[in-house]
């Protein structure tokens, strides 16, 4: 298919499917793609580790804007490694998955609904051990609301660099990028990214970033995700998340935060994530430096060996 051919799924969703030629170029992330199929949409997904049928357990890896699964390739390898499997999604609007093409097609209940879809469309895949999230970024927005909202779904819950606003925004830093996210006329999400690192990207890490997103058509999804996190009280997402607190609020299954303080947006949220949630009460949170919001670009290695080192003292 062509960069802007635009398909429609049975309900009427109209979107587009980056083509595959576009990764072909694309270094370090050698896992062959998968798909599952959420409400009518192509949503991709890699694997590693184990055989399903081993019964380890699955750590779940949920990215954020405007990234995709090529953001964990430094810690997939070093998880799995240690025996864990490995399942990484890309978010629809993302890497592989499909792209809707009108704005209204995303919202914060959808992505959890689509999330929780493909849980189940991969239930086997898994298998019968426990299963962990590991969430960042909107990783976190749409894992943590999961969580609260299938409470019995997770064993444990790995934050990074995340929040769960209730009406009110992060800080200036996260105001300025809502803006600019809608004012900048070309979206560039490889200089992006590599402007949320302390590390500076590879040219070929930048051209990776920038691989889903051949024409502005495939950005619908990356465009709208700063407006559907829940800064102003009269956000349509604020109850739910409210709801989501007071399960968090109570949740005692081991709960652990990898932190980059240095994060300008989401730097400072650490202690206000481990102390609201009873789960994470004496457990090893850690911060790592030099960092920035994009952790697992700056420290993913580090980052898998913090998790393997929690995992095994279970």
């Amino acid at each position: 298919m062509t960069d802007t051919e635009t398909l429609t799924t049975p309900s009427g969703i109209a979107f587009v499917r980056t083509p595959e030629e576009r990764f072909a170029a694309v270094e370090d992330y050698p896992y062959e793609p998968r798909y599952a199929t959420v409400d009518g949409l192509r949503m991709a997904y890699v694997t590693a580790g184990p055989d399903a049928s081993a019964g380890a357990a699955t750590i779940l890896l949920l990215h954020g804007e405007p990234t995709w699964g090529y953001l964990y390739r430094k810690m997939i390898p070093v998880l799995a490694g240690a025996g864990h499997r490995v399942m990484v999604p890309d978010l629809i609007g993302f890497g592989r998955s499909d792209k809707p093409v009108e704005r209204s097609a995303y919202t914060y209940a959808g992505h959890v609904a689509w999330m929780k879809d493909f849980l189940e469309a991969t239930a086997t895949e898994r298998g019968s051990g426990p299963l962990h999230l590991f969430g960042q970024d909107w990783g976190g927005l749409i894992g943590l609301r999961l969580a609260a909202e299938n409470p019995d779904l997770f064993d444990r819950l790995i934050l990074a660099n995340t929040a769960l606003p209730v009406g009110d925004s992060p800080g200036a830093g996260f105001d300025f990028w809502r803006q600019f996210s809608q004012d900048v006329p070309y979206l560039d999400c490889g200089r992006l990214v590599d402007n949320a690192t302390a590390n500076e990207l590879s040219n070929a890490a930048v051209e990776a970033y920038r691989a889903p997103f051949p024409a502005e058509l495939h950005m619908a999804g990356a465009r709208q995700f700063p407006l559907l996190v829940p800064v102003l009280p009269d956000d349509p997402a604020v109850p739910a998340n409210r709801a989501a607190w007071e399960v968090l609020g109570r949740w005692t299954k081991p709960v652990l935060t990898l932190w980059a303080p240095g994060d300008p947006v989401l730097g400072g949220l650490q202690p206000f994530m481990a102390e609201r949630i009873p789960g994470a009460a004496g457990q090893p949170h850690a911060q790592f430096e030099p960092a920035s919001h994009f952790i697992q670009e700056d420290q993913g290695p580090a980052l898998a060996e913090a998790i393997n080192a929690w995992l095994s003292d279970s």
